[in-house]
Parts: C-alpha cells; sequence; structure tokens
C-alpha cells in the first residue's frame, strides 16, 4: 500500500484525523534559538527545514557515516542557501550552555568536531515566518542543525524563534526499526525487545531503567520482582491496588506521588520522567484465556513469556500477571466500564524509572495484534539501563500538537533559591513551581499576602513578542480589547477567542512600542494562533515565544510597593515606581544605572496592591534575593500556588480550566467587561459569535457561600431541587471570611443573590451541600486595595 497523499506545505498539521505524519514516513523535529539538533537520513529521503516564527537563522552541515562532509550527500532543491562556517567559538553569546553540552556529547559520540567546517547558511535573506528550504538526500548520513542567535533582552530585543524539520522518508518502515533516540547518559546495559517477546534483566537500587517505544503505539508490561525477597522465597512484585492506596492515583508520574510499592508496602521503582502520560495498572499482563475467549487458542501472549523469563528464578508460573502496562491507553468510563484505544505514544517516547531496591525486572513487548492497544500492529521495545550516579531531572511531557516534540517539565530559573525552602512543588504549565513553602504552610503565605509581602515564582506563564509594522493589527484581531487605544508603557487584560466565541486564554498584553507588544498568558496554543491569524491575513508581523528566556516574579501585598521602592531604579523617562498607576509599567534595573535589567509592571493575580517584575533567566537568582533582602523588614514570605489559589478565588479572578475552557466565552467566564462590543468597532476574532453569545447565553459567573466546611468540587453540579443549574469551577475555604466559597457557572435565572441551591456529590442526588448565591468578588468588592 502506498503512502497518503501529503500536502507537504504543511506536514505539521495531520492530513488525516487520526493519522498521524510519523504513520505516513514524516518524521518532525524542532530546532530552538540558540539551540542545536542532529537527526540521521538515509539515501532517498527528503528534508524540509521550515522557519516557524521567522527571523532565525539555520546552519546546516551533513556528514557522513564515518563523520565527513560531503557536499555532494545533501542537494537543494528548493530556497536558496549562503554559506558559512561552524563556529562554536563565539560560546555563549550564540548558544545556550545546554546546547553546548550537547554539542561535547555529540562530537563524544561521533568522534567528529564540526568547528570551521563549511556549512549550508538557510534564511539569511529570508526572515518572514513560513520560509523554507528543501533538500534531497543522496546517500546515509547525519544532518546537524544550528540556530545560533544573541540572547534575548528584558525589552523584547533578539526574541528567539524556532525551527521545524520534516524529514519525508523514502523507506518510512525501515528507518523507524532502525531509528532509537540517542542515550540520555553511557548506558549500562542496551537492551531490544522484539515485537511478541519478553526479556529479563537485573539492577542495583539507585539505577534507572528506561523502557522506550520505538516505532510507537506499542505497549510494553513491565514486571520486577526483588532479589531479597527471592532470597527469602517470597515473590515480591509490583502490587497495583497498594500502589494506588498509597499514591491515591491511577498510576504514579513524577513528583511527590511517583513511586511503585510491593504488598509489602516496600517501594520497589520511582518514576523519574514519562514523555507520554497514559500508561494502565487495571488490567492483567495480557494473558492465554484472553486469546482463547477471543478464539484464537495458542495466541502467544505477554504473561506466557513473563512466567517464561522467571523460570531460571523458580519463580511459579501464573495464569495472568499483574503488571504496569506502559503505554497502553486505557481509561474508566461513566458507567465504570474499562476501556482502551491506541496507545499516545510516538517513536521514541519512554518512561525513566529509578529502582529504589536491587530487583529482577521484566518487559515485553506486546504481541496483541486483534485490537488497537499496539494500533493493531506490534513493534518491537527498547530498554536501557544507566548508573546510580547519572542526574535526571523529574520531568512529565508536554505536546502542543500530537506531532510536536515534547517539551520535558524544567525547573523554574528561580530554583536555586526555592529548592532550599521547599521540596513540595506541582508541575504548573510545565515547569516545577512551588506548591508550599516549609515553614510557612498555605495559610500562612495567604495571610502573608493579606497582610504583609509575597514573593511568587510565576515563570511557568507563557510569554510571546509580537513584532513588525503589522503588530498593532495582528493583535487588535487576535484579542478582545480594543488595541489601538494602548499606549507605550500600558497593559491591558483582554481575552483571546475562537470563532466559535470560546475562549482560548486570558492574558495582559504589554504594548512595548510601537510595533512591539508583549502578550502574557498560560496557554502555549496562542502563539500557534496568532502565526495562524497573521498568515491568514498576510500580516508583516512576527510571533516569538520568550518564556524560554524571561523569568518572572510577583510581589503582591500591602507592602509591595515600599519593598521594591528600595530597589528598583528608572530613567528620567521612565515611571517611577512609586508612581506606577496600575496596568502600567516601567523599563528598569535593579539598583541603579548598571543593574539587572528589568520590566516591572503594575500587575497582579491576588485580588492585593501588586507588582510583577520579569528580568532574564540568568539573572533571576540575583533578582529573588535582592528582592528577598528589600522585603526583610516588612516579613515577606515566599508564596506558593495552593495559596494562589485561594487569594483568587476570594478576590473572584478566573483560571483556565476551571472558570473558562474552549466551550466557554467571557460573559460566561464572568469576564464580559474585557469584550468591549460596542466601543471597539473593528473587527476581531469571535466578535460575530459573541455578539449572539452575549444576547443568547443562558449562563453567568457566581459566588456561593457553602453551609459548614465541607469543600466542593470542581465540576460538581448545582441543583435547583431535581434540575441542575450549574457547576462549581472553583472552591477554597477562606480564612479572611471565615467561610467556605466557591466560584460557579449558573444558570442566569437562577443567579439572584441570596438564592439557595444545592451542590450534588456522589452521584449528585444521594449527597448534597447547602448554598446559597453571592456577589463576586468576596474579598474587597471595591478593589480598593488593588488600587492603593
Amino acid at each position: 500500500m502506498g503512502l497518503p497523499t501529503v500536502n507537504t506545505s504543511r506536514w505539521n498539521h495531520l492530513v488525516e484525523p487520526g493519522v498521524s505524519l510519523w504513520q505516513q514516513g514524516i518524521e518532525r523535529d524542532e530546532v530552538a534559538s540558540r539551540s542545536l539538533s542532529a537527526c540521521r537520513v538515509f539515501a532517498g529521503d527528503t528534508l524540509h527545514v521550515v522557519a516557524i516564527e521567522g527571523g532565525q537563522l539555520c546552519d546546516l552541515l551533513f556528514l557522513t557515516p564515518d563523520g565527513r562532509r560531503d557536499p555532494h550527500g545533501i542537494k537543494e532543491i528548493e530556497g536558496q542557501s549562503g554559506a558559512a562556517v561552524f563556529d562554536q567559538g563565539t560560546g555563549t553569546q550564540h548558544y545556550s550552555a545546554g546546547a553546548l553540552a550537547w554539542l561535547r556529547s555529540f562530537i563524544k559520540r561521533r568522534q567528529f568536531d564540526p568547528a570551521g567546517q563549511a556549512v549550508l547558511r538557510l534564511f539569511e535573506t529570508q526572515p518572514h515566518p513560513g520560509a523554507r528550504h528543501s533538500f534531497s538526500i543522496a546517500e546515509d548520513g547525519h544532518c546537524l542543525f544550528a540556530a545560533p542567535s544573541p540572547a534575548m533582552t528584558v525589552e523584547g530585543d533578539h526574541a528567539p524563534a524556532r525551527l521545524e524539520v520534516l524529514i519525508r522518508r523514502a523507506n518510512p518502515e525501515t528507518s523507524l526499526l532502525r531509528k532509537l533516540p540517542d542515550p540520555l547518559a553511557d548506558p549500562l546495559q542496551d537492551i531490544h525487545v522484539p515485537h511478541s517477546s519478553a526479556v529479563s534483566y537485573e539492577v542495583k537500587a539507585g539505577e534507572f531503567i528506561q523502557i522506550i517505544d520505538v516505532s510507537g503505539r506499542q505497549c510494553s508490561d513491565f514486571q520486577a520482582l526483588t532479589l531479597r525477597g527471592l532470597d527469602r522465597g517470597r515473590a515480591l512484585d509490583i502490587h497495583h491496588t497498594t500502589t494506588r492506596s498509597l499514591m491515591g492515583a491511577a498510576y504514579p508520574a513524577p513528583g511527590l506521588h511517583s513511586k511503585f510499592f510491593n504488598v509489602d508496602q516496600e517501594p520497589m521503582f520511582e518514576v523519574i520522567r514519562d514523555t507520554v502520560g497514559r500508561h494502565d495498572t487495571f488490567g492483567l499482563a495480557c494473558f492465554a484465556r484472553f486469546y482463547e475467549e477471543m478464539g484464537y487458542p495458542g495466541h502467544i501472549n505477554c504473561t506466557d513469556n513473563i512466567n517464561a523469563r522467571l523460570a531460571a528464578y523458580d519463580v511459579a508460573p501464573r495464569a495472568g500477571w499483574e503488571a504496569v502496562n506502559f503505554f497502553f491507553n486505557s481509561r474508566t468510563e461513566h458507567d465504570n466500564a474499562l476501556s482502551f484505544d491506541e496507545a499516545w505514544s510516538r517513536p521514541g517516547d519512554y518512561v525513566l524509572l529509578r529502582a529504589l531496591t536491587d530487583c529482577v525486572c521484566l518487559s515485553t513487548s506486546c504481541p496483541n495484534d486483534l485490537d488497537p492497544a499496539n494500533g493493531w500492529n506490534p513493534t518491537d521495545i527498547h530498554v536501557r539501563t544507566y548508573s546510580g550516579t547519572e542526574l535526571f531531572s523529574k520531568s512529565v511531557a508536554v505536546r502542543m500538537t500530537p506531532e510536536a516534540k515534547p517539551d520535558l517539565t524544567r525547573q523554574s530559573p528561580f530554583h536555586s533559591r526555592t529548592s532550599v525552602l521547599t521540596g513540595d512543588y506541582s508541575d504548573f504549565g510545565g515547569v516545577w513551581l512551588p506548591a508550599s513553602y516549609r515553614n510557612h504552610g498555605t495559610v500562612g503565605e495567604y495571610h502573608a499576602c493579606r497582610e504583609r509581602v509575597v514573593m511568587m515564582d510565576l515563570s511557568s506563564l507563557r510569554k510571546f513578542e509580537v513584532t513588525g509594522p503589522d503588530a498593532e493589527n495582528l493583535m487588535n484581531l487576535a484579542v478582545t480589547r480594543d488595541v489601538r487605544r494602548l499606549s507605550a508603557g500600558e497593559v491591558v487584560y483582554t481575552a483571546m477567542c475562537h470563532d466559535t466565541g470560546g475562549m482560548i486564554d486570558d492574558g495582559t498584553l504589554f504594548r512595548m512600542g510601537d510595533d512591539l507588544f508583549r502578550w502574557v498568558c498560560a496557554e502555549d496554543y496562542c502563539g500557534v494562533r496568532l502565526r495562524e491569524l497573521a498568515a491568514k491575513e498576510n500580516f508583516k508581523a512576527w510571533v516569538k515565544p520568550s518564556a524560554g528566556q524571561l523569568a518572572n516574579l510577583a510581589v503582591q501585598g500591602p507592602f509591595s510597593r515600599r519593598t521594591l521602592e528600595k530597589i528598583i531604579w528608572t530613567r528620567d523617562c521612565e515611571t517611577p515606581l512609586a508612581e506606577l498607576g496600575c496596568f502600567r509599567f516601567s523599563i528598569a534595573r535593579l539598583h541603579g544605572f548598571d543593574g539587572v535589567p528589568l520590566v516591572v509592571s503594575r500587575t497582579g493575580y491576588t485580588g492585593e496592591l501588586g507588582y510583577e517584575v520579569f528580568c532574564h533567566h540568568a539573572d533571576a537568582p540575583a533578582v529573588w534575593d535582592a528582592i528577598a533582602e528589600a522585603g526583610a523588614e516588612f516579613g515577606i514570605a515566599p508564596f506558593g500556588t495552593d495559596a494562589l489559589q485561594m487569594v483568587r478565588i476570594e478576590a473572584g479572578l478566573v483560571m483556565g480550566h476551571h472558570e473558562f475552557d474552549d466551550t466557554i466565552d467571557p460573559f460566561e467566564a464572568g469576564i464580559g467587561f474585557t469584550v468591549p462590543l460596542k466601543s471597539k468597532t473593528d473587527d476581531f476574532a469571535g466578535k460575530p459569535a459573541l455578539q449572539r453569545r452575549k444576547e443568547q447565553g443562558r449562563f453567568q459567573l457566581a459566588g456561593l457561600e457553602l453551609d459548614g466546611n465541607e469543600p466542593a468540587g470542581h465540576g460538581d453540579p448545582l441543583f435547583l431541587g431535581r434540575a441542575q443549574i450549574g457547576v462549581v469551577t472553583s472552591c477554597t475555604r477562606s480564612p479572611v471570611l471565615k467561610k467556605t466559597i466557591a466560584l460557579c457557572r449558573i444558570e442566569k435565572d437562577c443567579a439572584a443573590a441570596g438564592s439557595c441551591v444545592e451542590i450534588g456529590k456522589l452521584d449528585g442526588h444521594q449527597k448534597r451541600l447547602k448554598a446559597r448565591i453571592v456577589p463576586v468578588p468576596f474579598y474587597d468588592p471595591g478593589r480598593t486595595r488593588v488600587r492603593s
């Protein structure tokens, strides 16, 4: 069967629903600004390099397998490249420290140093988004990609951009089978697991195990027994009921709830990394009876394969082995049925575990070819083990699209400071942020915000630099507010909507200059949306993600101004911090003329007087230290995400995936004031739908005061008698109000203040919590504290 026809102008979009690019023999990668990457290519392949945001140079070097440069191994078929030499001598001027470490590893593995080699220089005369160079590959080899760029400034100069690498394989099946990601370090064991088989291997406490899905959509059962238990004649293996009971989760993931236990409640493994996030710990490894009852007696199965491998350890065979079924996509439906579908895993996806005791391990490549579990086509698994002396960050992975390169959870630029104060972190938008701090606690941090001053790491927020002569036109089209009314130095809170009127995100828009904007939000997809609108309207505007360069701290509370006044210096042409009005910002420096460059805005998410301080990643520790020292006399405290939830609910401030999603418009989310349908005469994305929805909308945001202290949960239904009239979106106990309060989305006809409603628990009817409708915000309804 031939491959489906592919529209190569947009290979990063799904061509056929449910059929991804890699299934069609197309592989995709991204090269970020100031980074380097490499890929294996084979004779007959076609290579495309695309400028996603534009304005990013690319140096391309082709190497033969033995490390020679062969200019005839790659031929340009579209675009016009220049000539240059690969230059790593500029060091951190053009590449990040991580990129240079990767290059040293590449040189060590390939025994080849690209420095000084002639390279193809791409995009030197093509700065526009979507520019493309295409090449045909004449012989097997490697392509090395470099994206040199100076570091970004806090004002937005040299904003980073990305390159997209697309490879159409001449022989997709062969290339996928031969494609393995580079090792994370020097492996102790490199074990291939052919499809429909199992392997056994031993690991010592502290060692790491990487289980890799080679071709994607392939399940791998994992089980292990402690060697200490086997020495005593006991088969102590991973026990899922014990694990779920101790972890309070369907399956462990990196973070606090990351361990697998045996029936003696002994921790056996810790999850360090997971690039998929969808596995199964409810079903058994496939077993003979499963296939027999489908009419396939004698079908090879994982349980028999595990039994065969454990025979050497005198472990009694079982009719069905409990196992961690990595990459198996199962879920529980509303009627409690357990269902499954094709795995989410892509080629090269993996799970990284750390052994907590000496074990014999079993890994399978599931042979099930009778349903979607393995995509109807069992393929191989690969296992690598690493020394316990290696250091690997704890990470999960997020993909913006199914084809995107997985982004691992990263540490904040302030991690060196927060990590000495807490070990309680949560994944907030792909960044580990403190949930609470030792010796403070959530309630203590809450009171510090309301009574004194706090500092909070907000580096998980996405930032996009929007530049170019059509930047104003683009932002005016993309968001609901009238951007043309903004002056340089002004910030506006606004919404970004789909054409349906449903919200993509809310955020703050900074006008950095006449043709320069900074969009600060929570959703990565905002960048995709902005680029799509720019392309559709043929705007001359560049949209570049800058969260990887800009860190930011929130400094909030009654003493936030007095804290920052001590350390913030501004030029005469900028507004001094003491005079900075609400939703205004200044370009500033730390301490004086030669200090760390900053952007300081009078914005916040707490309902208190507050500011946000933006700085370059490299300067983050110095900025943290300066603010902590300046606020010491006012009792400044660190502030975590748990306390943030309390104060933002009290202040009636909305959050994505709580008060809104892409089905909810700004009016239903309670931020209808961000949609000036009468005064904004220009068209903007979603305007016709929002005009209809404002007139026809059924729901609005309201507050609830609950009787008693039992909290409601996100998604709990609201009832008036037997009829459901709304849903709880957020809930907390308010220390200052001495009440349990909640935000809800409720039918307008039932939203009168003082009305009594009930919150459904369990099935919605067997248990009810009484509540009454109250105005929002709960705390400081006149918002006088923010304006103080």
